[in-house]
């Protein structure tokens, strides 16, 4: 069993820092390459730039909680529900639009 996950190349979890635009700002988020890589295929099956998802997702967890905590944390947290790794989560990979479905408010898919 170790070797299914103690063999996977080192450049899939080799830290990655991204800067994007949220909230009218710049900033810096360092997250694993692999999580980079699921990100964009998520933004992608969306209809959307990597940066327009991160911001949108940005924006809609602060009008849904008030504040946004561990952005980074948050953000691999999408990509297992993504991937259907998170029992009781949305099946993953979402279609576009399920998002809304799933609970996100309002959806990305109608953010563009």
């Amino acid at each position: 069993m170790c070797r299914i996950f103690a063999g996977q190349a080192p450049d899939t979890y080799e830290s990655q820092t991204r800067s994007v635009r949220v909230g009218g700002h710049t900033t810096s988020i360092r997250l694993e390459a692999a999580f980079w890589n699921v990100l964009e295929e998520l933004a992608a099956h969306q209809g959307m730039s990597l940066g327009k998802f991160v911001s949108h997702l940005h924006d809609e967890v602060l009008q849904l909680h008030g504040e946004v905590r561990n952005f980074a944390s948050l953000l691999r947290c999408c990509c297992l529900i993504y991937r259907g790794d998170i029992p009781g989560a949305a099946v993953g990979p979402v279609a576009p639009g399920r998002l809304a479905q799933a609970g996100a408010q309002p959806s990305l898919a109608a953010a563009e």
